[in-house]
């Protein structure tokens, strides 16, 4: 299995920035897809911003031009750097990851989330 920490959530103030991490720990071969999503209170979980192994990072609207991901396949960490934050960006954030382990078994993991309040 893979387990999925995520950290650097918080609370901060309209405009301020947080970066986000997520480290994958277990015996994995590779990882093809990450991505960020996130789940206000009473709201459907919505995709972020998406990275693939290969080809171009995906960002939902609302966050283009202030939300970058990134990641590290040698620390097998994800990013996002969230800048000028807003209110409405108020939300529960998940890492996703999916790819294939040592033994050729493919996975498809969550992790526990991390809370990011925007004070208006």
């Amino acid at each position: 299995q893979v387990q999925l920490v995520e950290s650097g959530g918080g609370v901060v103030q309209a405009g301020g920035s947080l970066r986000l991490s997520c480290v994958a720990s277990g015996v994995i071969f590779s990882i093809k897809s990450m991505g960020w999503y996130r789940q206000a209170p009473g709201e459907q979980r919505d995709l972020v911003a998406a990275i693939p192994s290969v080809g171009s990072t995906n960002y939902a609207d609302s966050v283009k031009g202030r939300f970058t991901i990134t990641r590290d396949n040698r620390k097998n960490t994800l990013y996002l750097q969230m800048n000028s934050l807003k209110p409405e960006d108020t939300a529960v954030y998940y890492c996703n990851m999916k790819g294939v382990l040592s033994d050729n078994r493919s996975f498809d993991s969550w992790g526990q989330g991390t809370q990011v309040t925007v004070s208006s």
